[in-house]
Parts: C-alpha cells; sequence; structure tokens
C-alpha cells in the first residue's frame, strides 16, 4: 500500500477504460474548487497567503508549528494530525482521489548480475521495478528505449533476444552506451537523436514498444504524439518534470483537458516535483539554508527596492552558501542589480529568515495535499488523450514510493 493511499481501502485497482475520464473529472472539479488554497506559494508570498483570511485558525495553527514539524508531514501531508478544518476534509479527498492500485509484477527472473553493474542502487531498483511491470498482451519484439541515457533499462529489457534501439541526445552517452551494449552482448543501436527536432518522428516504426522512464516534461509528451502517429502498437512511459516545457502555460493533450477551466503555469506545474525522498542530512541542511538565506534576502530586497513584492533570483553555485549571510545577501543585491545595503543587523535579518523558513514550510503542508491530485490529472490527461488515439490505457504505480515519488506508470496498447 502506498503512503498516498487511504489504510480504509483494500487493494485499489489500476486506472483503465471508463475510470479514467470518471477520475479526471472528480480531479478537475477538486482542483478547481481549491486552486485559492494551492496555487499561492507561501515562499513568494508575504507577510501573509489569500486564502489566510477565509481559515485564520488553520493559518494560525500553521504559523505556530516549528520546522521540524513541517519536515516530519512534508511527504504525507494527509497524516498529519491535529490540523484545524478544512486541513483533515481536504486531506481525505485528495487521498481518495489519489487512490491507484499497482501495476501487477512479473517474478523476479534471475537477471544476469553484469547488467546492474555501474548503476546506483535506487535507479536500478526503479529501472527493475518498470522492467517488471510492462505486460502487454502481446510481447514486444523491438524495444525503443526513449531519452536511454546509456540504455540500461532497454538493455535489461532487450537480454532475452528482442531489438533494440536507444535514442539519446548526448553524444557522451550514446557512445558510453553503445560500448556498454558490446561489451554485454545486447545487439543494440544507440542513435543521437534530439527528440523534440522535426526529423525524430523517422525514429519510430509501427513495430517498435517504445518505453521512457522518467524522461521530463515535453520530451515524455513528445513520444505520445509521436508513437500514436506512427502507429505504435505498445508504449510504456512513466513521467517525470512535468514543469520542463517551452511554453508558460500548460498545453493541455485531450479534449477532456483542453475543455477544462483549469490553466496551469510552469509554477502549478513545479508542485508535484517538491517532494524530498531522498536527499541525506548534508544535503538537507544546505538546502534549508539556501532557501532560510534566501527568505531573509527576500525582506532585504524589499526595503532595497521600496516595493513589497518577490523578486525571484537565480538558482547559485553551492559556494555562495559558504560565505557569511551578510556576503550572501550583498553578492545577491549586486547580481539583481539593487542599490548597495546599508548598515543592517545582519544576525537578526539572518534568525528572520530562518523563522520565515518554519512558517513557509508548514504553510506549504496546506499545497501539499494537491501534489497527489494535480499530478494524477496530468497523468490521465496523457492516458485519455491515448484512449482518444485508440489505445486501451492502463495508469497505475511501478515501484514504492520510498523508490521514487514519480512513480505512475501509462501501459498502452492497441487492439
Amino acid at each position: 500500500m502506498h503512503i498516498h493511499a487511504m489504510s480504509d481501502h483494500s487493494n485499489p485497482h489500476t486506472l483503465s477504460g471508463a475510470a479514467l475520464e470518471q477520475r479526471f473529472a472528480e480531479l478537475d472539479q477538486f482542483l478547481l474548487e481549491h486552486q485559492a488554497l494551492w496555487r499561492p506559494r507561501p515562499f513568494v508570498h508575504y507577510p501573509t497567503l489569500p486564502w489566510e483570511t477565509d481559515h485564520p485558525e488553520l493559518a494560525h495553527w500553521l504559523r505556530q508549528q516549528s520546522l521540524e514539524h513541517a519536515d516530519s508531514a512534508h511527504n504525507q501531508p494527509h497524516q498529519l494530525k491535529g490540523a484545524p478544518d478544512p486541513f483533515p476534509q481536504l486531506a481525505a479527498t485528495a487521498a481518495r482521489l489519489s487512490q491507484l492500485g499497482a501495476h501487477p509484477q512479473t517474478a523476479t527472473t534471475s537477471i544476469p548480475a553484469r547488467l546492474s553493474n555501474g548503476i546506483p542502487g535506487r535507479k536500478w531498483e526503479q529501472i527493475n521495478a518498470f522492467s517488471r511491470s510492462l505486460h502487454f498482451a502481446h510481447p514486444p519484439t523491438h524495444w525503443l528505449d526513449w531519452c536511454s541515457g546509456k540504455g540500461h533499462l532497454g538493455r535489461l529489457l532487450a537480454r532475452d533476444g528482442a531489438q533494440l534501439t536507444c535514442l539519446e541526445h548526448d553524444d557522451e552517452l550514446v557512445r558510453s552506451g553503445q560500448q556498454l551494449s558490446g561489451k554485454l552482448g545486447i545487439p543494440a543501436q544507440h542513435i543521437q537523436q534530439d527528440v523534440l527536432s522535426a526529423d525524430a518522428s523517422l525514429q519510430l516504426k509501427t513495430a517498435h514498444t517504445p518505453v521512457a522512464l522518467h524522461a521530463c516534461g515535453e520530451l515524455h509528451t513528445r513520444l505520445l504524439q509521436l508513437a500514436s502517429a506512427a502507429n505504435c502498437t505498445q508504449l510504456a512511459i512513466a513521467p517525470c518534470c512535468y514543469n520542463r516545457i517551452s511554453t508558460q502555460h500548460y498545453q493541455p493533450l485531450s479534449q477532456q483537458a483542453q475543455q477544462s477551466a483549469l490553466i496551469l503555469d510552469i509554477d502549478d506545474l513545479g508542485l508535484p516535483l517538491s517532494e524530498t525522498v531522498t536527499a541525506g542530512a548534508r544535503v538537507k541542511r544546505h538546502r534549508d539554508q539556501s532557501m532560510a538565506w534566501r527568505l531573509g534576502f527576500d525582506l532585504l530586497q524589499r526595503e532595497l527596492r521600496g516595493e513589497n513584492s518577490y523578486l525571484s533570483t537565480p538558482s547559485l553555485p553551492a559556494a555562495y552558501l559558504d560565505k557569511s549571510f551578510d556576503v550572501f545577501c550583498k553578492d545577491l543585491a549586486k547580481l539583481k542589480e539593487l542599490p548597495e545595503p546599508n548598515t543592517q543587523n545582519w544576525p537578526a535579518l539572518e534568525q528572520l529568515g530562518w523563522q520565515r523558513l518554519a512558517v513557509v514550510r508548514n504553510l506549504e503542508l496546506l499545497r501539499n495535499i494537491f501534489r497527489r491530485p494535480l499530478e494524477l490529472w496530468l497523468l490521465l490527461d496523457r492516458a485519455l488523450y491515448l484512449e482518444a488515439s485508440g489505445y486501451q490505457v492502463k495508469l497505475g504505480t511501478f515501484c514504492a514510493y520510498e523508490q521514487s515519488p514519480r512513480n505512475l506508470l501509462l501501459l498502452a496498447e492497441r487492439n
């Protein structure tokens, strides 16, 4: 059972057929009805969020909690205890709408150890779980590993003799992949290809079974479009990074999503990606410091500009955090061409940054309830698009949430 599921349901199913459209409609209504709660980002709104006037008791309660409290609830906001209304009701609805079963997995046959050589443990777990979830009515004869990197997934799938083509943009990865395939005795063709360019369509044949594990944004939506145009009989895709798009707003694929009143921008699309499951203590310390310092700088820049609005700043090299807080702020002010900060009480400002971090993280718990519903809405948009293109689609999870929060897999097959 995944932690996104509520415990009073036994064995949720993968979604297919009419259930896809029905769930999409429910999620669409839920997200639209409560967008005033999940759209505003606590990091950029100061001093208060628009929804706080409607829910003063909840806002006050969240603002009183510690940073540790926010961290412990971060990945499981629906299990938060003691939060005032409407938090529990929203959390229960979100959990119900996020119910999704796992794809059945084939039993692990013994996999030659050499196939996993040089692949980090967690990555190998994901690849393995993905490959064991691919149940098609007809066994694939030619795998197409889309945005393949070195082709680890493709090689695992093609180890029993099916053909394999790997498409990858990065020359270096193409070369290493071809070498690895040769060394492991798997006859694979590794091709250098920008999958977003016009000639990418030439790489897809009807006989191909395209697979994409964690291809970002437009890289995977492009595959859905090209694969259905090429009449590929089967495909399997586990999307990632929905916000990696070249337009300011999300371009829905299905008719149902195109008719929805929900208009998503790049910031909205980042919401499903905001979990941190795998960070070690050092990474987490660094991230907290970076955010606390940015929140301190945010107070300073409002003063320097004489304008109470957020100013976006670029992501900075880690070396910035090795300096003292005052140097960090001065460097950032210079970078954004702001007036030089005059004498400040730097320790007090830094302290305010840390206090704001605790507040921001706790206020984010309300937003986080909507993470999975929004991700599922996006996946169902893809599923309904494939259904309209003549595929039978199954949507379910392929690995434990702890192995990857991006654990949703779309399987599509033409009759």
